[in-house]
This record gives C-alpha cells, structure tokens and sequence, in this order.
C-alpha cells in the first residue's frame, strides 16, 4: 500500500509520516521540494519518494496522487487550500482523508464535493483527527444502544501538551469569528450559528465538581447528523479554553514559536471527550474516550482512516466516520496506542454498562 501526503514537511504530517512507514510505502508532497526533503531526512527516510506540488497546483497535485493508493492531507489551516486538495484527489480517482479541524471548511467539503466523489468511486473522510473520528463513532454507538435521539452534545477536554503548532494556531486564525460566535451548532435539521447552548458545565468522568463549558466549533457537530438520526447537537468545550482560543493571535508572534510541542510535552498530555446523549424517549447514554497526545494521536487515526479506505472500500461520497468505518473495530484499533473508550446507558450514566472497553 502506498500513501501520498500532502504538507509532509510540516509539524502534524511528519508526525504522519512516521506513523505511516510503520504498515505503508509514502509519498510526500507538498509545495517546497527543498524542506520535503528535509523533513524527509529529519524522519530517517533520506531516499522518500518527494513530489513538489502547490495547493493551486492542480496537474503536479493530481500526478503526484495518482502514484498513491489514498491521499492524506495534514496541510493546515484548511479553509484557504483544503478544497483544492480534495478537487485533485478526486480527479486522481484516490480516496482522501484530512486532519482538519475547522468546522466552516468541514462542512463545505460535504457541501460541494459528494456528487464528484461519487461520480468516480472515491471515498472522502474530512477531519480524521484525534477528535472527530472517535466522538462521531462512538455518538453512532449510542444511537444504536438508544434509538432516535433529542440531543447529543460533545465536550472537549484537554490538558497539558504544551502549546499548541503553529499550523493549529494559524487554523484558530481562519476560524476566530467563529470560535466567538460558538460555531455552528444543528438544530431541527439544519446547522447555524447563534442556537443557545443547553449546558454550561460538565462533571467529567471520575470528577465530583461541575467543570464550566461553552460552546465551541467542533467538527462532529457536522458529521454526526448526517448518519444519527437526532433533532439537536452542539459542541462544547472548557471554558477556560475557549475563552483563551477567542483572543486575537498575530501572525508574526506565531511565526517566532516553536513549530510545535516537544516530545515530552505531547508526553504530558492527556484528552477527554465525552459524548452525553438524551434519546427522545427520556433516556441517557454517555460515551467517553480517553487517550494522551493528540498530535500523536491524529497521526494514528489519519493513518489507519486512509488505510482502511484503501484495503476496504466504503461507499462513495463524502462520508462521516460513522459512515466509513465499523465503530466498534476503528475504536479497538487505537487501544494499544493508548486510547480508549466506554459507553454506557442510564439515568446516572452508569446504571446499565451495555459496552465498555478498558
């Protein structure tokens, strides 16, 4: 199997990179031949296979992805080039996932790109990240275990990693109106901005004491009603973090930080995601994953979306994770990289234990 991947040189994908050379051949792509090639040799790979190609540089992209079994695209931020990727790996007949997080350019993948990918057989997984892909799994778990549903909300929290990359920093730059305004939320069948959150805190999993939370653009938000059949979903995350990411960031100071957390601050780090839903007869269901490094941790998910694609078509189109993956499998994969997941249904969240994995 080989795997083209385009913004190689950059923090995430030479993190990409080395998870994929574990179980793929690579291809790394991306607009500047001269730090591909040394990301390249930075990651021990001296003789890669190196292919220059601009995001606005269609033929170069599509010939460069036409040597791949799928494409993986880790050049963020998104919303300015991401589409341009997905138009040439269309057009390159390859199946494509990204590790994108902002929700504006996620919803426009879905919006333009399904009839083209259809039309040629290629499947599309946008944001296949350390968040979106378990959290939109485990909510299609929960409708299974609950039936229709009257809400789903996902909350974030992370703690400790050191600073995020500059590519994340610079993603927060294209999505700034957004994060102030919440993000899109879905209500009643439609996603827009402004619906009023129906939580302001959280008692995390293990904790005693309601942690306050607010509403923040997350991708799931996009991804889960397109395969859960539910009237209402919103993101949230700590407060403490959202209020931080609404600040105005210069684009100078971010040039000057580092291009990313060391190894062991990404050691330090650990995430929550908790996925509580209300079915619409009453009853509750909460999932939870659990897992340290995100970055590391994306670089798992990217790899394995664009693996499975490869060795096991799913349809065509723009799907959600839920769409193009067996949940409970895809979950299981990231157990022994130190991620894992729970569910379970009741009035307290823990009266009846339908699925747990430790």
């Amino acid at each position: 199997m080989k795997l083209a991947i385009y913004g190689a040189n950059g923090y995430q994908g030479k993190l990409i990179v080395t998870e994929a050379t574990r179980s793929a051949e690579v291809i790394l792509v991306g607009r500047d031949a001269a730090r591909l090639r040394e990301a390249a040799a930075t990651i021990g790979l001296p003789e890669a296979d190196v292919r220059p190609a601009a995001a606005d540089d269609h033929d170069a992209l599509v010939a460069a992805f036409r040597e791949a079994d799928a494409v993986i695209n880790c050049a963020g931020p998104f919303t300015p080039t991401g589409a341009a990727v997905v138009r040439a790996a269309i057009a390159a007949g390859r199946h494509y996932v990204d590790t994108a997080g902002e929700q504006s350019y996620l919803k426009e993948i879905f919006d333009t790109f399904g009839a083209a990918a259809e039309a040629v057989g290629v499947t599309v997984v946008p944001a296949a990240n350390d968040a979106c892909v378990p959290a939109d799994l485990v909510a299609g778990l929960l409708a299974e275990r609950l039936g229709p549903l009257e809400e789903i909300s996902s909350i974030h929290v992370i703690t400790g990693g050191g600073g995020p990359s500059r590519g994340s920093l610079r993603s927060v730059i294209e999505s700034m109106d957004l994060i102030k305004a919440g993000g899109l939320g879905y209500d009643g069948g439609a996603w827009r901005v402004g619906i009023p959150a129906r939580h302001t805190s959280i008692i995390l999993p293990g904790g005693s004491e309601a942690v306050p939370v607010a509403k923040f653009p997350l991708c799931e938000v996009v991804t889960i009603p397109r395969h859960v059949q539910v009237r209402h979903v919103e993101g949230l995350a700590e407060a403490a973090l959202s209020a931080r990411l609404s600040v105005p960031l210069d684009p100078a100071i971010i040039a000057g930080l580092p291009e990313g957390p060391t190894e062991e601050d990404r050691r330090t780090q650990r995430f929550t995601y908790v996925i509580d839903a209300v079915a619409t007869d009453g009853r509750h269901g909460r999932g939870v994953v659990q897992g340290p490094d995100t970055y590391g941790t994306t670089a798992v998910i990217a790899v394995e979306s664009a693996r499975r694609l490869a060795a096991n078509p799913a349809k065509p189109g723009v799907l959600a994770p839920g769409q193009a993956y067996d949940p409970a499998g895809f979950l299981d994969s990231l157990l022994p990289h130190g991620v894992h997941w729970t569910i379970e249904v009741g009035g307290d969240f823990g009266v009846a234990s339908l699925d747990v994995r430790r």
